[in-house]
């Protein structure tokens, strides 16, 4: 099983390494600079020779990069293209540093209802720009919204995945942000229908990790408030069946919660996630 959280980098990224293994894991997610700051960082390659060699050393794989909360790729000013090359020095680093992409929340329309196809071609041509311009071994990772943003509905994201057609767009589902968009997965039926339908508007070989979250947040509530899990609103079930069913077992487990002592993901939530696993 592939389990970690997002976990702080102050100090260093290999800080990260370390602190996967105290608490249980054997998987990763970091931001790469401040989440708040069109700035990039660039590590001596000191830095990423002890990153690349602690994590062979941990056996920590995969690792990924979160990308800052400031992007925007429907942005069809100065903002999207901070937001492009922001992305295009994320996946450069990832390729140097042996992490397999970049989660991405792709952003907000300006009208949010009823986007139009100018405003879909400015997304698409942001996309683009940002596979031509980024190493080919990384994958640009499309993260399902939880509120009034692109990505919120399963048929966006397989618009995305359809129009760009090129094998380095992934899927990230995080579960607090399904749950806030109503999908409810909760039951063998509804857990079914839903793999149902990405299999046929994205295809299940284009997910790629997935972002394991309890919400504060009834179902269909359009807010996106992390919890720990089981103390929540969404279902044990959910959390049973991704661990265990055949068609997402496989795929790595992200934490993000809060953490019980309110410090992050922590070994106590990773516990409660491995408990669920059949043997």
């Amino acid at each position: 099983m592939k389990i970690g959280g997002h976990l702080s980098v102050a100090g260093g990224y290999h800080h990260a390494l370390t602190k996967t293994k105290e608490i249980g894991g054997n998987a990763l997610q970091i931001f790469s600079s401040s989440p708040r700051s069109w700035q990039s960082v660039t590590p001596t390659p000191e830095a990423i020779q002890t990153f690349v060699s602690m994590k062979n050393e941990l056996s920590i794989d995969p690792i990924y990069f979160h990308a800052s909360y400031l992007v925007n790729l429907a942005n069809g000013e100065w903002g999207g293209d901070q937001s492009v090359t922001k992305i295009c020095n994320e996946l450069n680093l990832a390729s140097q540093m042996g992490i397999k992409g970049t989660i991405i929340h792709l952003g907000s329309f300006k009208s949010k209802e009823n986007p139009t196809q100018d405003q879909y071609k400015i997304l698409f041509s942001h996309i683009e720009n940002i596979l031509k311009n980024s190493p080919s071994d990384t994958y640009f990772i499309a993260e399902n919204a939880g509120s009034h943003k692109i990505g919120a509905s399963i048929e966006e994201l397989g618009l995305i995945v359809k129009t760009m057609r090129d094998d380095r767009i992934k899927i990230c589902i995080d579960t607090c942000h399904a749950h806030a968009a109503g999908y409810d997965l909760s039951t063998s039926e509804s857990f079914d229908s839903f793999w149902t339908l990405f299999d046929k508007e994205i295809g299940l070989k284009n997910l790629e990790v997935f972002q394991i979250n309890d919400s504060r947040d009834p179902l269909g509530s359009f807010r996106d408030r992390h919890e720990n899990l089981g103390q929540g609103n969404i279902p044990q079930s959910v959390f049973e069946q991704l661990v265990n069913d055949k068609r997402t077992r496989n795929l790595p487990f992200i934490l993000e919660v809060p953490g019980f002592e309110k410090l992050g993901p922590d070994k106590q939530n990773i516990d409660i996630l491995k408990s669920f696993v059949q043997s």
